[in-house]
């Protein structure tokens, strides 16, 4: 039937793009989505705080975030928020505090609001602290199990008190929630962290994340009559994402401005000469001090939270591997990092191993233009350096899995021409489906002879993270797993655990243009090894607990970091490892140790997320959970299933007048769009819409068939 359609007349072709599109805005609207606004010019993004008038779904012209209010119809913005951010680093420990002050925009006596926010955080980071001020008063947090810090929190919100609760949804993703805002006051909301800094391609990294950014959800929507979803969030809970509502906070519009305005100082005291200090996105200014270190701040006052501070330092050059040890005394107990990080000069005759080489590369629509494009060069580039012991495959996924071959094939001139003809016609459209493209590299058998590496480069945002991890847990056996986030707001808890799974390692592109650049670095680095199948000898080690326990390859430019802790150090410790085929070892001095704190939380933060991991083997839930409450108490840590609350033990709202609940709004992640239809994989909201759209047309153009007939 839709052949007919190009056999229309011109002016019933005109009728019926008219109906269509009539069609789509009445069905958007009779679902709760504003239609698309094709003609309005996008505004300078500006801090904003004001307060816009509720309004109904009928008066919705353009893109726009509302959220329910007490009267029925009605739609209203969450309180106004900003934010500030103070972060020190000495030696490879940040410690940061972030304070986030909700406000209630109301003027109207009764109107006690509860603020919901979701934010962002490192996925490596231990939460530790939460503190609430108001006024002159400060209410510490106490760490509870997550249901009793959950009934504390609505004991108290009940009884009209102030008090907020700190939530982990995914180790990268928490949520503040504040009860019993009065009109016109003002909480702030302070949190501390502690992370490791990351060091990779010779420079250290450190990322504060900005933004959340919009995440595919698959599965079918999951509603329980009579109860509301779990969150606030823009999706319904899936069969396959049970949390959706509490991980996919409202994105606001560029054209509306931008919110949550964020301030962000730093002090930066390495341990060791640096060369310069750099930030990849926001413009800064560095100042350094007598002591070596640096104060560096924004260069702006505040800037708008959609998308990452990353600050970098490079040390100064050197001809050595070097192995650093740092220990702490906690509690009758000795904790120590190890860092191995390798030399900065390869040794161009260490002998290759023969690998094979697998890339999966995300074609969704969301990779469309320079993303996929610089890719596509890069990997084009790339397949010529393999060498005739090699094995290539070439997987792209989007909704659908293609595969260049069944299993990695022998590098010959007609497959690396095939290969680079493949690459050259990959186009990016539909949605983010991760699990299968996975599933289909790890088909192929595992083979104790060569490298078996695995390349996943993707700019998707996906909310099924617990299906990767274990599929990985379950089929990634000795192969390696090495993931690219591109774009502003990677899902980096995933990339960079999917990575410690296959005992790879995480890069994260935040420039599209500069792509190509760091795939060449990063498949030139993969060609040769440093280390592999790295120990830790434990030979004099009294009690002692490691982590990760499976140590991954050492490669140009990404150090390794051990967590230990023992009831005593020896003297000495002894590291072994492979050169290619040949034997190695380096023994490393412990007496000499340089002390720093942190290392007890930064070891407990590690054995959780190691403890996480066996959540995904059968009928270790219950166990994992007990150990994990377990660890985070003893270490004061916010958890999957521990939660800091605070309550201010003096009443703040009558209890004859109800507190309204709101969630507060996101700026969208920059590069990501609100306008039109989604260049990702359709909601099942926008599934619906289409559909009975095109059942509304097919059976109108029946009717002018039958009609001419």
């Amino acid at each position: 039937m839709l052949t007919e359609w190009f056999f229309l007349p011109r002016a019933r072709l005109h009728r019926c793009a008219r109906f269509l599109m009539i069609s789509v805005v009445l069905a958007t609207l009779a679902l709760g989505a504003p239609p698309p606004d094709a003609g309005s010019a996008e505004s300078p993004a500006t801090l904003s705080t004001g307060v816009v008038p509720t309004m109904g779904i009928s008066e919705v012209t353009e893109g726009a975030l509302l959220f329910r209010a007490e009267q029925a119809g009605r739609f209203t913005p969450a309180p106004v928020l900003k934010t500030d951010v103070q972060i020190a680093v000495t030696g490879t420990i940040a410690r940061a505090t972030v304070r986030q002050e909700f406000t209630n925009p109301s003027t109207n006596k009764g109107d006690w609001l509860e603020g919901i926010y979701v934010f962002p955080l490192p996925d490596t980071a231990a939460v530790d602290h939460l503190r609430m001020r108001v006024g002159e008063r400060i209410i510490e947090g106490q760490i509870k199990e997550r249901a009793e810090a959950k009934k504390v929190y609505e004991q108290a919100k009940q009884q009209g008190q102030r008090t907020s609760l700190l939530d982990q949804e995914r180790p990268n993703i928490f949520t503040t929630s504040v009860a019993n805002i009065g009109p016109g006051e003002h909480i702030t909301i302070e949190i501390e962290y502690q992370e490791t800094v990351r060091y990779a391609d010779e420079q250290f990294h450190l990322r504060f994340p900005m933004a959340v950014g919009q995440r595919y959800i698959p599965g079918t929507p999951v509603i329980i009559e009579g109860q509301a979803p779990a969150g606030s969030g823009t999706m319904w809970d899936t069969d396959r994402v049970p949390d959706a509502s509490r991980i996919t906070p409202p994105m606001q519009s560029p054209d509306h401005g931008s919110i949550n305005p964020v301030s962000l100082s730093l002090t930066l005291h390495p341990g060791f000469p640096i060369d310069k200090v750099e930030s990849s996105f926001h413009p800064i200014i560095t100042i350094p001090d007598a002591e070596g270190g640096y104060h560096v701040t924004l260069r702006a006052d505040a800037v708008p939270a959609d998308r990452d501070f990353q600050l970098t330092w490079r040390p100064a050059p050197r001809t050595e591997p070097i192995a650093t040890v740092f220990t702490e005394q906690n509690n009758g107990q000795t904790y120590a990092m190890l860092m191995l990080a390798p030399p900065t000069q390869h040794d161009e005759k260490a002998p290759r191993i023969p690998r094979d080489l697998t890339f999966i590369i995300d074609t969704s629509g969301s990779m469309a233009g320079p993303s996929i494009d610089q890719a596509k060069r890069a990997l084009a580039a790339a397949l010529p350096r393999l060498s005739m012991q090699d094995r290539v495959n070439i997987i792209q996924f989007s909704h659908t899995v293609r595969s260049l071959f069944t299993v990695p094939q022998p590098v010959t001139t007609m497959t690396i021409k095939q290969a680079i003809r493949y690459t050259e016609q990959l186009h990016a459209d539909g949605g983010t489906e991760v699990l299968p493209a996975l599933r289909q590299a790890l088909k192929s058998p595992q083979d104790s002879s060569r490298l078996q590496q695995i390349i996943l480069l993707t700019d998707g945002q996906v909310g099924n993270e617990e299906e990767l991890f274990e599929l990985l847990h379950q089929r990634v056996g000795t192969r390696r797993l090495f993931t690219i986030g591109i774009g502003s707001t990677p899902n980096s808890h995933l990339m960079r655990k999917a990575a410690e799974f296959g005992r790879g390692t995480f890069t994260y592109i935040g420039k599209v243009e500069e792509v190509e650049q760091q795939l060449a670095r990063l498949f030139k680095k993969l060609e040769r090894p440093v280390l592999g199948d790295i120990t830790l000898d434990q030979a004099g080690w009294s009690g002692l607990e490691q982590y990760p326990a499976k140590i991954a390859d050492l490669y140009e430019g990404e150090p390794i970091v051990l967590a230990l802790k023992a009831d005593a150090l020896p003297s000495h410790a002894m590291l072994h490892g492979q050169v290619g085929t040949r034997p190695w070892s380096l023994p490393v001095s412990l007496n000499q140790a340089a002390t720093q704190g942190g290392l007890s939380v930064y070891w407990a933060r590690q054995k959780i997320s190691s403890l996480m991991d066996e959540a995904t083997k059968e009928g270790q839930a219950e166990v994992t959970k007990t150990s994990v409450i377990e660890v985070a108490l003893a270490h004061h840590l916010v958890s999957q299933y521990t939660s800091l609350v605070a309550v201010d033990v003096t009443p703040a709202r009558p209890a004859d007048i109800p507190g309204t609940e709101q969630g507060q709004a996101m700026n969208l992640a920059r590069a990501q769009n609100l306008g039109g239809l989604p260049k990702t994989a359709i909601g099942w909201q926008l599934q619906i819409l289409l559909g009975l759209s095109a059942l509304v047309l097919a059976a109108w153009l029946r009717g002018l068939r039958n009609a001419a007939v």
